[in-house]
């Protein structure tokens, strides 16, 4: 019988691992008839090099060349004759505004017979972006909304008007070409427009929604980003070939499977999770003291993306966040521990994937002198996690379908 930190690595470990993108490329490419003319490969996101060393493994003697942008410490290696660039996420910067570049000059010229084959993944937003407004703006919008607590969706609606490249604006780059996009989501509900800001899929957003957007956040704008707020966005893109792969309820499948092998009884919650990350850990611990007597030992499994509305100035993530706030509820139970991950393998802006933490955790930290509410007040899971040896670190994974949290309750 292993610990519960043992039964919940091995869970993170092959969930993430059966997230790999590398079959389900190829798989996709199967399905590809490409044009006779050459072929351009332009691969974007956390999961960009991944999919791109799958996608060369079965076309690499159709592609002629082209652009992988991926976050810092993330590509592993040469692909080809590929330019592969690291760049700054979540918040876009130099490197990502020249790997765009690189990648918009690859597709410039071609013609009605060549073909874009474009990997696409989460993270691609700040990874992939040729800024309208000037680049100090565009990163400070970014900011604004990552304070905020806007979701996702709310993000990319106000980023994609921003942009040259989002909201099908890199499609309408690639023409006459035709592009062949693969889409691994990593946004609930699999809306192919929002993920990475849809740059090769036709936008469903508007500026009255992005103008109401930015109106709820307070954000400050200069008078040419309120104007292109105003801009409507490509509603028709006539040369995308979309096909989307990997989910989160991929993600959630597996870490069941894996549950049920150590042993436990999985129960499916949501793969939509969206909600503030204290609330969910908060939740967490509600349902681990509801189920303390049942007997049984029990995997309750969610995945989805939560947010964290900053209010201090300390360091984490939203799934760090998630298993601190949880350590408050449970401490004192019998064998019970809540772990959250993203599956991409980073947290919010530190090197850990995400936080553990189980009956213990409160007195450990409160025995240092930490107070779970204070840290959270502050932003600041990843240092109490770090004290307490609840810090989950994976490395760069090579996916990116959201985040993984669990409940074990071990009998």
């Amino acid at each position: 019988m292993g610990t519960l930190r043992q039964d919940a690595d091995r869970i993170i470990r092959e969930a993430i691992h059966d997230a790999l993108p590398d079959t389900a490329v190829k798989k996709a490419l199967k399905e590809i008839r490409f044009n006779s003319g050459k072929t351009v490969l332009i691969a974007a996101g956390k999961a960009a090099w991944q999919m791109a060393r799958a996608a060369w493994d079965v076309a690499g003697n159709r592609i002629d060349g082209g652009v992988v942008v991926t976050k810092y410490e993330h590509s592993k290696g040469p692909v080809g004759n590929l330019g592969i660039y690291e760049a700054g996420h979540p918040v876009s910067d130099e490197n990502s505004y020249r790997a765009t570049q690189r990648a918009l000059d690859c597709v410039s010229g071609l013609s009605v017979n060549d073909n874009v084959l474009f990997l696409l993944s989460g993270g691609g937003s700040a990874l992939f972006e040729k800024p309208l407004t000037d680049e100090a703006e565009c990163q400070s919008v970014t900011r604004q909304l990552l304070k905020s607590g806007a979701n996702i969706v709310e993000m990319n609606t106000i980023r994609k008007r921003l942009s040259a490249v989002k909201g099908g604006r890199f499609a309408l780059a690639c023409a006459p070409a035709h592009v062949f996009s693969i889409v691994l989501s990593d946004i609930i509900g699999d809306p192919l427009d929002m993920i990475a800001s849809g740059p090769a899929y036709p936008d469903s957003s508007t500026c009255a929604q992005a103008q109401e957007i930015s109106r709820r956040y307070g954000l400050e704008l200069s008078d040419k980003a309120k104007a292109l707020l105003a801009t409507e966005t490509p509603k028709t893109l006539s040369n995308v070939t979309t096909y989307i792969t990997g989910s989160v309820k991929q993600l959630c499948e597996s870490a069941s499977r894996t549950a049920a092998a150590l042993g436990y009884e999985p129960r499916f919650l949501t793969a939509g999770l969206d909600c503030e990350a204290r609330d969910a850990g908060t939740w967490l611990a509600a349902m681990a003291r509801e189920n303390q007597d049942t007997g049984k030992s029990l995997a309750f499994i969610a995945g989805g993306e939560t947010v964290v509305h900053l209010t201090g100035h300390g360091l984490g993530g939203r799934n760090q966040e998630i298993a601190l706030s949880a350590a408050r509820g449970i401490s004192g139970l019998r064998d019970t521990c809540v772990f959250s991950v993203g599956s991409d393998g980073t947290d919010g802006p530190t090197d850990a994937a995400g936080g553990f933490c189980d009956q213990d955790t409160q007195e450990n930290l409160r025995a240092q002198g930490i107070d779970i509410d204070s840290v959270l007040a502050d932003n600041d899971a990843y240092h109490a996690l770090r004290k307490c040896g609840g810090l989950v670190v994976t490395g760069a994974t090579g996916t990116n379908v959201n985040d993984l949290t669990v409940l074990l309750i071990k009998r």
